[in-house]
This record gives structure tokens, C-alpha cells and sequence, in this order.
């Protein structure tokens, strides 16, 4: 590589969305923020949805900035959360998109575990059980058998760019219909569930031209990416041994290692772990935690009652300050997964009072130990189940700026733990494009990538405390 390449990531996550410029040369590599945008659930008659329609108004308004400030641009990559869909009839959408924390999946959870028990259904998708699994999903929702298409988020954007509709493959994995083991859907299951096999996309990989926008915005190519959020995460991982442990932090805290081939043992499934597809054939075996979602709504909780804004850099430095917590919550407790009412809920799993102003940041200090302890716990079981001895812990997203919980994790852990890059998720879409457009050479392996991230964006080391 020689000339520096320009590329546009739309990174939509499920508290906030943004559109940066990757530039990428022989000792380049950064992002540039062209449009950053709130994002969160929206309550409806009948339930919890996502405002397409006003993040699909962003995601072009972002384009056709970062075209503006860099003409350059030779190509749109996209990625966003997970298993949540539209469902088309030709250019129609039949219905807001519904949100994964709707309470309609435990209907659909019933649903499918009456047709194929849960054992079953590991062997063949090799995922861990979470209520809001696409497939559980779709047997709550009875406007599947009419529609033509359905598409995962960042399918649908890409899609509404190009005309093309495929499903990118690490993202079709979590929907529960991928073959774990060929990578290719499950369209016996999907019989057997009652879902329309036409209703899955053909299936393409991260590198893949998926077509070109128009040409209000720059006749680009639309490479997928990996575009299931983690799964460009975990490209930007700078890993620095072949026993390190992950933890790509946002909303959700997914856990655990990167592996070649599946790991669907009974013990991988009594203890919840999943295995979703990553670039380049990768596997993400790792376990779902709730992460910063517990203090993100609990600080939205607060500041409803203040009617006023949180100063969260203050209030975590407070909280650092406190002793650590007699007692701790389970983080991935059920009561705890729907928005609302949140310091009450926590303070009940402790059986305590919601806590006065003067106790915030105490309380704060019980949450975050709270999310590292769960960390602790899914790093070991990761070791064990797939038989390494983890010596490291590389935590990237928007948990790496949290100090506190990057050193409540060490302690947990008693493993240093590597803090950064935050924006890895953007910083795996983009080299992925670069990859695609021949930047490094088509058959450049991740490691490589990483090792530009690594000397770009240096991990911030927190070892375990005595």
C-alpha cells in the first residue's frame, strides 16, 4: 500500500449510531466522525420498536457528509446490532422493525421449544439461549408468511443502497437458522418451525461487493463487512496472544475467544455459550453479558428524576473512590433486560432500597463490579470449555473508557487486562473494505490487520491489584 484509501463506515449500535471516515495507508489508520446520532427503543401500541425510518434519514444525511468532507471515498461498509429484521413485500416495509427487548419473543420462545427442544436446537445453530433469537422472533410474529424478504438491519440499509438483498453471513448467524456447522441456512429447520424458506436472503461474506449507491451518493460499492457489530469488533482486536480472552464492551459486554472451528459440547451448551460466525471463517465462541446497559438506564433513570443531565465522568469517578461492595447482583438477571424503572430493579436483586442522591455513586460502584464479576465468570468458563489457559483479557469498545470497570475486570479476572481500541467496531469495517479494495492484498489474514491496530491505537494496560 502506498496512496492512502478512504472508506465510510456506518456503525449503528443500539444506543447511539454514526457514520465515520476510515483512511487507512502504510502508517495511517483513522477514523474520522462525520455524524453521530441517538438510537434506542420507541414505544408503540403494541410494543417496543426501532425508528427506522429516522436512523435510515441518518445513516444518508452521514454519507453525503463524509462525501462532502472527503471525496475520496471508495466504498460504504455497514454493520449494526444483531437478530432484529424488516419484513418486505416488495419495497414495503410491513411494520416497524421490533425491538430484540420486546416482550412478544417469550411467546415465540414458547412457540419454538414446543416443535424443537433447545438441545436440538444447538446441535444445529450451535447458539447460546436468548429470548430474543431471530427465529424465536419470527414465531411471534405473524406477518412473516406474507412477507417476500426479511432482512437483518444492516441488510436492509445496504439494500435500500444498492436494490441488492442478501443476508451477510456473521450476522445471519445469529439468527438462529444458520448451519453451525456448513454455514448455510437451515431451511429443514425453517420448514419444521413453519418459516418460509424464501424469506432467507442469499447469503455473501465479509469482502463481497453487494452492489453500488446511487449516484447522489458517489456510485460507491457497498462491501459487506462483518456485519454483525461484534464481528467487525473483534477484527479490530488487537490480540496479543493465542490464549487471549475478549470482551467487546458496549450496551451487551460478548465475552469470550476467538476459535477455528465450533464448540457445541453439552457442557458449551449447559453453560450458555454461543458460536457466531466471524471474518473469515473465524468462530465467536463466546457468552453473552449485560454490559453498560445497566448503567446507561440507570443513569437515564436518574436523570428523569433530577430533570437534569448526569455528569457520568464524575459520577464513575465517585464511584471509584467508594469501597468495593459487600455484596454484588447478577447482571444477566431476567428482571433486568427490559428498559425502565431501572435503580429500582437493581435494588431490589439486592434487597435494598433505591439508593438517595448521596448514594449514587456507591450504587454506581455496585454496578460496575457487578458487570465485572460476570465478566470474570464468562472468561474462565470460555477456558475451560474450549481448553486454554487464558493469560489475557483485550476489552474494546465503549467499555474501554470506563477505568473503573477495566480494573474491576483485572481484579476479577487476576489477568491484565488491554484496553482498547474504543471504536474498534468502526476500525474493523473499515479495514475489511480496505482488504476488499486491495489495500493490503486479498488474501491479507486478520492478524495483519490487527497488528495495524495494535500500533495505531496502543492498549491501555490494567494488571490485576493484590
Amino acid at each position: 500500500m502506498t496512496a492512502t484509501r478512504a472508506v465510510a463506515a456506518v456503525d449503528l449500535g443500539a444506543t447511539s449510531g454514526r457514520v465515520m471516515i476510515g483512511r487507512v495507508g502504510d502508517d495511517t489508520l483513522e477514523l474520522e466522525e462525520v455524524a453521530r446520532f441517538p438510537n434506542g427503543p420507541v414505544e408503540r401500541e403494541d410494543g417496543w420498536h426501532w425508528d427506522i425510518e429516522a436512523l435510515w434519514a441518518h445513516v444518508r444525511t452521514g454519507l453525503a457528509e463524509a462525501l462532502r468532507r472527503e471525496p475520496g471515498i471508495e466504498s460504504v461498509g455497514i454493520d449494526s446490532w444483531a437478530v432484529d429484521y424488516a419484513l418486505l413485500r416488495g419495497d414495503e416495509l410491513l411494520a416497524e422493525p421490533f425491538h430484540y427487548r420486546d416482550a412478544r419473543t417469550a411467546r415465540g420462545v414458547e412457540a419454538v421449544h414446543a416443535v424443537v427442544p433447545f438441545a436440538e436446537l444447538y446441535r444445529r445453530n450451535g447458539l447460546q439461549f436468548l429470548p430474543f433469537t431471530t427465529l424465536y422472533q419470527y414465531a411471534a410474529d405473524p406477518l412473516v408468511d406474507g412477507a417476500e424478504v426479511s432482512l437483518l438491519i444492516p441488510d436492509l440499509f445496504a439494500a435500500r443502497l444498492t436494490g441488492r438483498r442478501v443476508a451477510e453471513r456473521t450476522n445471519a448467524s445469529t439468527t438462529g437458522l444458520l448451519d453451525v456447522h456448513t454455514g448455510e441456512w437451515d431451511t429443514a429447520l425453517a420448514a419444521t418451525l413453519g418459516i418460509p424458506a424464501s424469506v432467507l436472503p442469499p447469503l455473501v461474506d465479509p469482502g463481497d461487493e453487494i452492489g453500488s449507491t446511487a449516484d447522489d451518493l458517489g456510485a460507491l460499492p457497498v462491501i459487506a463487512v462483518g456485519s454483525h457489530d461484534t464481528a467487525s469488533a473483534i477484527v479490530a482486536v488487537p490480540l496479543s496472544s493465542p490464549n487471549a480472552a475478549y470482551i467487546s464492551c458496549g450496551t451487551w459486554g460478548l465475552v469470550g475467544l476467538e476459535v477455528a472451528e465450533p464448540i457445541v459440547t453439552d457442557a458449551a451448551r449447559a453453560a450458555n455459550f454461543t458460536n457466531e460466525g466471524g471474518v473469515d471463517g473465524r468462530v465467536r465462541f463466546l457468552h453473552n453479558v449485560t454490559g453498560l446497559w445497566l448503567l446507561s438506564e440507570t443513569v437515564r433513570a436518574w436523570e428523569v428524576e433530577d430533570a437534569a443531565a448526569i455528569d457520568l465522568p464524575a459520577l464513575l469517578r465517585a464511584a471509584s473512590a467508594e469501597p468495593d461492595p459487600a455484596h454484588l447482583f447478577d447482571a444477566d438477571d431476567p428482571t433486568l433486560a427490559t428498559p425502565g424503572e431501572m435503580p429500582g430493579r437493581i435494588a431490589a436483586l439486592l434487597g435494598a432500597e433505591p439508593p438517595t442522591p448521596d448514594e449514587r455513586p456507591a450504587f454506581v460502584r455496585v454496578i460496575v463490579e457487578s458487570i465485572a464479576a460476570a465478566f470474570a465468570r464468562a472468561v474462565r468458563t470460555a477456558g475451560a470449555l474450549a481448553a486454554r489457559e487464558v493469560d489475557v483479557v483485550h476489552l474494546v469498545g465503549g467499555g474501554a473508557l470506563n477505568a473503573l470497570l477495566c480494573q474491576a475486570t483485572a481484579d476479577r479476572t487476576g489477568l491484565p487486562v488491554l484496553a482498547g481500541p474504543v471504536e474498534a467496531t468502526a476500525l474493523g469495517n473499515v479495514l475489511v473494505q480496505v482488504r476488499a479494495l486491495g489495500g493490503f492484498g486479498p488474501d491479507a489474514p486478520l492478524e495483519d490487520l490487527r497488528g495495524r491496530v495494535a500500533r495505531a491505537f496502543p492498549p491501555l494496560r490494567y494488571d490485576p491489584r493484590p
